[in-house]
């Protein structure tokens, strides 16, 4: 049963279920934000409006995502390639994700390469790098 806690997260679900899914074996957890470490440091590689380069602490990705959910719904999330090194310590995941920008009803269609480091069962920093391009193309694009 869902975690009522993360209702509110429901439209990047299939974001969290692709990681989840990625290193539901490395970590413990069972939502995207339960496997993060409190401290975890979430830095991302590139400049959207309004999404801070760099995040600290679960709570501050958990608001972070609260302001991606209000703004775009995904409807799914595949393409999954995992690269695990350092006996699992450190993940290079790849994928893709789809959704709707929900003020103009936009596709958004993104590629992403994320680089995970893994201590004590927990996500502790997470590098994440973008196509900024194809991010910036749907949410400057005119309502349908």
């Amino acid at each position: 049963m869902p975690n009522p806690r993360y209702a509110a997260y429901e439209p990047a679900d299939p974001y969290f279920n692709l990681v989840h899914g990625a290193l539901g074996g490395l970590v413990d957890g069972d939502h995207f934000f339960d496997i993060l470490a409190d401290d975890v440091i979430y830095e991302v590689r590139y400049d959207v409006p309004g999404w801070p380069r760099v995040i600290q602490g679960r709570s501050g990705l958990m608001a972070a995502f609260r302001g991606y959910v209000d703004n775009i719904a995904l409807q799914s999330a595949d393409k999954l390639i995992a690269h695990k090194t350092d006996d699992g310590r450190v993940v290079v995941i790849e994928y893709e994700v789809h959704g709707t920008i929900l003020a103009t009803a936009v596709k958004y269609d993104n590629r992403f390469c994320s680089i995970v480091k893994i201590e004590d069962r927990k996500i502790t920093h997470w590098r994440d790098y973008m196509d900024s391009l194809a991010a910036w193309n749907a949410l400057t694009a005119q309502a349908r």
